[in-house]
């Protein structure tokens, strides 16, 4: 009796899993829509924020101060999943970035503004390596592309609505409620996730690695300040930036040796032994610096040169964001039918390539067409690398690194990004000001003294010559720019080729041989057990 009864109840679990497992996914999607979001949607609003509480010389910290906290604490988050259990953790930061986004919306002053936004900030970097490692724990390998193309594509729509979003809340609800917004949606995200997510429980005896997480903090931060300040605020050359070149040297230096003599170390660094962990982490590195590169010359080059309106600047990117949605999703459904992926890397990088070159060539003649099917180009590319990153890193680990193989993919696109928008900006800028120095002389000088970047108010006020001057330096700018990312990109392609296609191993009981060490974990009844 008990025998016929078991198969009975593996039956009934069956039947329901796949809509507990909908639900749980649904729950992170709006997470990661979370995640995604905010910058974009407060980035909006930010005007309209200094027009209320003031504090202008400080508006760059309310970006800052969010960045920095989220980049700093990702790594932890992955760890203290790892150690004492993945839904506790995830809920927790869930919790406290809904509490940095609600204190964030009372703010009275930018003071108030910058610290409540660190808050957030901390909360939201055990927000997308959450999302990453449940899916690492639920869904077998072979079945995992297509979830983490999913995830990809709400990346994207993110990015595309973001600046739409927050226009609108701003524009009929006022600014607070571009952090109000995040209530709702994550209350509802942690209502679903505490009743039907139900992970094994972990209680590590081991204690957190604090002088680890330190050292690491710092490092992390003096990296993000110099990618912030180098260029902008301060010299390259000058004596903040060398300090801060440093403090972040040596601290890196003195993680890296703790590391080794840690009992749980923040990040451990066999995860590193794996030849396509590595990979993938360079791999994702420099998607991240050619991806928030592109956002944010693009929309300058079709708003300064072919005229675009401000208003709708998400839109500016939808051929690029809307071919990268697309690609990640077929990625994601070609791996879990065929359980093969080198393909996508590789591909993924010389579209890269490809789409970079072409971006470099637009001058002041260039259509919106002939740039839209430049950017789709590069879309491509993205779409083909974003979820195969995740998917290749987490599968080169055991299981029980899941947390830190997730957080690390998610630290490495991180700061490839502040790269990316450091180095890219630094060579925009230069080029910008050299050329309207050559072309509009002293005023030329004049006008781009505090900043290359002008907006559409100010570039209207220009006289025609120096207007088409500026159009030109945009054209160059952006040139240079594209051109750097293609030769950075050249990096990915040569990454790509040496990626070893492991077998992915499925869900089902004739799973393929083989696959990374991790893979012997990934069976069936750990997704039984988890929903």
């Amino acid at each position: 009796m008990a025998d016929s009864a078991a198969p009975a109840a593996d039956g009934e679990k069956s039947e329901k899993q796949p809509r507990s497992i909908r639900v749980v996914l649904l729950a992170l999607m709006i997470t990661m829509m979370l995640a995604m979001l905010d910058n974009m949607i407060v980035g909006t609003a930010m005007p309209t924020i200094v027009g209320e509480l003031g504090g202008l010389e400080h508006l760059s910290w309310v970006v800052t101060a969010y960045t920095l906290a989220t980049a700093a604490a990702t790594p932890l988050w992955g760890k203290l999943g790892d150690m004492y259990g993945r839904k506790g953790s995830f809920m927790t930061s869930i919790v406290i970035f809904l509490v940095g986004s609600a204190l964030s919306g009372m703010a009275q002053n930018m003071g108030q503004l910058i610290g409540f936004r660190a808050v957030q900030g901390l909360g939201a970097g055990g927000l997308m390596v959450g999302v990453m490692a449940i899916i690492g724990d639920l869904i077998p390998p072979r079945e995992r592309g297509k979830y983490q193309g999913m995830m990809a594509g709400v990346m994207a729509l993110a990015m595309i609505g973001g600046p739409l979003v927050g226009g609108t809340i701003t524009d009929n609800w006022g600014w607070r409620w571009a952090f109000y917004i995040n209530l709702p949606l994550g209350v509802v995200a942690l209502v679903a996730i505490s009743a039907v997510l139900h992970l094994p429980q972990k209680r590590s005896q081991a204690r957190v690695d604090y002088l680890g997480a330190a050292l690491l903090t710092i490092g992390i931060t003096s990296i993000v300040l110099v990618t912030t300040w180098g260029g902008s605020q301060y010299a390259w050359t000058s004596a903040r930036i060398m300090e801060l070149i440093g403090i972040g040297v040596a601290a890196l230096v003195g993680f890296l040796f703790w590391q080794t003599k840690a009992v749980e170390p923040v990040v451990p660094l066999h995860i590193f032994r794996s030849r396509n962990f590595s990979l993938m982490s360079a791999i994702g590195f420099i998607t991240g610096f050619v991806m928030f590169g592109a956002t944010l010359f693009l929309p300058l080059y079709q708003q300064s040169v072919q005229g675009a309106s401000a208003t709708n600047s998400g839109l500016l990117l939808l051929p690029m964001l809307g071919a990268m949605l697309v690609v990640s999703m077929i990625a994601g459904r070609v791996t879990t039918n065929s359980g093969r992926y080198k393909v996508f890397p590789v591909v993924g990088s010389v579209l890269m390539i490809a789409g970079l070159f072409l971006l470099s060539q637009m001058d002041t003649g260039t259509s919106r067409f002939t740039s839209g099917v430049y950017m789709a180009v590069l879309g491509a590319g993205m779409g083909c690398l974003m979820q195969v990153t995740m998917l290749v890193a987490q599968n080169s680990v055991e299981m029980r690194d899941m947390g830190v193989a997730s957080s690390t993919t998610t630290l490495a696109r991180t700061l490839g990004s502040s790269f990316g928008v450091a180095i890219m900006g630094a060579l925009f800028n230069n080029r910008v000001q050299h050329v309207m120095a050559e072309r509009a002389g002293a005023l030329g000088s004049k006008i781009t003294e505090q900043s290359a970047q002008l907006d559409a108010k100010s570039l209207q006020k220009l006289p025609a010559a120096a207007r088409e001057a500026y159009q030109h330096a945009v054209s160059a700018g952006t040139h240079s720019a594209f051109l750097l990312g293609a030769v950075v990109a050249v990096l990915a392609l040569a990454a790509a080729v040496f990626v070893k296609e492991v077998p992915l191993r499925g869900a089902g009981p004739d799973k393929q041989a083989g696959g990374a060490a991790g893979d012997a974990a990934d069976v069936p009844p750990a997704v039984a057990e988890a929903v």
